[in-house]
């Protein structure tokens, strides 16, 4: 572990949480200001994070700008942050998107701006959190604090119709694997610390645990509840399309970038490495619940008439995606796993986006109130055009670069699940671009859509970074890929060696076990010989 003087990573988690409570001492009333304050904090922020990068070794795979401090000596709490190549790059898309959100909601949030930017303030402190936390009761804390916030975010600023009964399903189904995991986690503590005489939360000593084969599965089981939840894998994904559809754009944004890659991070730093065995024989049926997704998320995206909602059941399908490469367990797999991460929280957070600029515009998401908007919005047509493309996977953009390393990686090891997941890259393309030309071409029959204005300078502005990361990545991903091969190198390593020494363990019980069962009956023979 490299440690550095500067604690780059409580600046980077707390900078929002600062500005939080700065926004609590101004007038409510000050529209303009709460939101400058907002913006610039965020900026600040994602200028901070950009240091991790350019201070990043991408030549090891050990954590780096590691911060450790002991928080509850007695209970073995610390406040330990780290990050290696796996978590670097979700660090940075999260501090990114942070003043996107809040330029996208300048004219679209017009009520209680204040609480609502301390929403999003918040938030943005708690996923951070996830992604850099080492300690596991550390990690719990900002699992926890980012529920809140999005709870609000969905049920005071969404859809009035059905915001509410999308928040509560949001929280009921994220509550559940919550409690689940924090039980796993109290066993996985109790028993490491009763066997090592040395009780700890910090998430690297725990590597180093073999938990026994039959506590794995159930301590697993736990984790991945959990984390397909937040995923959300097929099939614990309904709580996904009402919140997408009823959540504020901002919200669908954070939502679909970020929240829901803390499910998918979730599996690769907490639930494989503490629990391999379990994990590796859970794959084939891991692998099958990822390909019915990509099928299902795919087909169900199809028949929707809700712009929004179409996106989000592209979510299923594409999620399904990064969890299919995940658990092949081969590097490539792996990899794009990681990638696909950030491909799609570039260009889901953008179409998300891009649908809200249309929703501000025409109040209506429904396909069929639109038709021929290129002819009065060709900027806006040219954009959506080009995440569509991205999203599909056109090759040149990033969503190919990941999709092909996913599958590539995959077919080494389940060939007929990779084919089968290939199609879901045929359906992507019919639901997307089947919907692009219905809202985009054609003549424009309702007379409600030619006077729309094209995007504004702020509109432009919003969506530029996103789009020069798309291209970045798809034309040069190894600026990507390169400082993340050494982690995934040695997570799938480190997977493996634990997996081998954990079923060692077991032999070894065995033959002892044996070896005293042979003693005793050797024993009982020769006192009745006597």
């Amino acid at each position: 572990m490299e440690n550095v003087s500067f604690p780059y990573l409580s600046y980077v988690t707390f900078i929002p949480s600062v500005a939080a409570l700065i926004l609590l001492f101004l007038n409510r009333k000050s529209h303009e200001l709460l939101r400058w304050v907002a913006l610039i904090f965020m900026l600040a922020d994602f200028v901070v994070s950009l240091g991790l990068y350019f201070n990043f070794d991408s030549s090891t795979a050990a954590m780096q700008m590691v911060e450790d401090h002991t928080w509850v000596r007695d209970w073995g709490i610390s406040y330990k942050l780290g990050v290696d190549g796996i978590s670097l790059f979700l660090v940075l898309l999260t501090t990114m998107l942070g003043p996107i959100v809040i330029l996208a909601s300048w004219k679209d949030i017009k009520v209680r701006v204040k609480e609502f930017l301390i929403c999003l303030l918040v938030l943005q402190t708690g996923m951070i959190g996830v992604f850099v936390s080492l300690d596991l009761f550390l990690f719990y804390v900002f699992w926890e604090i980012m529920l809140i916030p999005m709870y609000l975010l969905i049920g005071v600023w969404g859809n009035p119709a059905r915001r509410l009964y999308a928040a509560i399903k949001f929280v009921l189904y994220t509550i559940v694997g919550s409690l689940l995991m924090l039980v796993a986690i109290l066993a996985l503590y109790f028993m490491a610390g009763a066997a090592s005489d040395s009780y700890t939360f910090d998430l690297l000593k725990l590597y180093e645990f073999p938990v026994p084969i039959y506590a794995q599965f159930w301590m697993f089981l736990a984790f991945f509840l959990a984390f397909a939840i937040k995923v959300p894998m097929f099939p614990f994904h309904t709580w996904l399309p009402d919140a997408h559809t009823e959540a504020p754009t901002v919200g669908s944004v954070v939502l679909a970038a970020v929240l829901l890659k803390m499910g998918t991070y979730g599996f690769i730093r907490f639930a494989i490495p503490l629990f391999p065995n379990a994990a590796m024989d859970a794959a084939w049926w891991v692998c099958l619940l990822a390909v019915i997704g990509i099928i299902y998320g795919a087909w169900v995206a199809m028949v929707q008439t809700d712009v929004k909602r179409l996106v989000a059941f592209s979510s299923v399908s594409h999620l399904g995606f990064v969890m299919l490469g995940m658990f092949a367990f081969t590097v490539q797999g792996v990899q794009g796993s990681i990638i696909q991460m950030i491909n799609h929280g570039l260009s889901t957070g953008a179409l998300f986006l891009i649908v809200g600029m249309i929703y501000e515009r025409r109040h209506t998401r429904l396909i069929e109130d639109f038709g021929g908007i290129s002819k009065v919005m060709p900027l806006f047509a040219v954009l959506f055009m080009v995440f569509t493309l991205s999203s599909i996977g056109l090759p040149g953009l990033n969503g190919f670069v990941g999709e092909f390393l996913i599958l590539l990686g995959a077919f080494k090891v389940y060939p007929w699940y990779a084919v089968i997941a290939a199609s879901g890259v045929i359906f992507a393309a019919v639901y997307m671009l089947w919907m692009f030309q219905r809202v985009m071409f054609g003549e424009v029959t309702n007379p409600k859509n030619k006077g729309l204005k094209d995007l504004g300078a702020r509109e432009v502005l919003v969506l530029a970074p996103i789009l020069v990361f798309c291209v970045w990545i798809g034309v040069y991903p190894n600026t990507f890929l390169k400082p993340m091969e050494p982690s995934v190198k040695n997570f799938i390593q480190m997977v493996e060696k634990k997996r081998a020494a954990v079923l060692d363990l077991e032999k070894e019980k065995k033959q002892s076990s044996g070896e005293t069962a042979g003693m005793k009956l050797t024993s009982s023979g020769r006192h009745t010989e006597r």
